[in-house]
């Protein structure tokens, strides 16, 4: 057992060694499945790269993890673009035996969304994305709805699309 250990201890020293001097080893590249939790969805993604403190994922599995989509521009979600540098190893792509990869909490702590990691069970949640949130405030969109006016008429909200509406609301509870 002695013996093993000491064997397991080399190939780790050896691993670092390795990476250290900017060698590729078979190690650092692939890992199991995670779950990532976000947005009320379960996603299972199948092949992350393979780090024990941020989430990389394949750029074609960005989309299921949190909607955005890696473009030329950057990780993009509707008009929200994040540049991100994708012609060298940067802090949210790096290339790995010619594969590209993401790292999804670098994007999340540039977001400020929170992020939590169960180790044991391989599970990523995400939480809400901040500046997601405060554009959907902002915009001031009401919804469509409709009430009687004082002939007993339905009227719309939204017929009076492009004029100022003062909207007076009570209750008697």
């Amino acid at each position: 057992m002695r013996r093993e250990r000491m064997a397991s201890m080399r190939w780790v020293f050896v691993a670092f060694a390795a990476i250290a001097v900017g060698l590729s080893t078979s190690v650092d590249v692939f890992a199991d499945s995670v779950t990532v939790l976000y947005d009320d969805q379960v996603i299972e993604i199948e092949e992350t790269l393979s780090d024990p403190n941020d989430l990389w994922v394949l750029p074609e599995d960005l989309p299921r993890v949190n909607g955005f989509e890696l473009k030329p521009e950057g990780a993009c979600l509707l008009e929200l673009c994040v540049p991100v540098l994708q012609d060298r190893d940067s802090e949210m792509f790096v290339r790995r035996d010619g594969q590209g990869w993401f790292n999804v909490t670098a994007l999340s702590r540039k977001l400020q969304q929170a992020y939590r990691l169960d180790h044991e069970h391989k599970v990523w949640s995400f939480g809400e994305i901040p500046v997601v949130r405060r554009a959907f405030l902002n915009s001031a969109i009401a919804p469509d709805f409709e009430l009687p006016n004082r002939e007993g008429e339905l009227v719309r909200l939204s017929d009076f699309r492009g004029k100022k509406v003062l909207i007076v609301t009570w209750a008697s509870w």
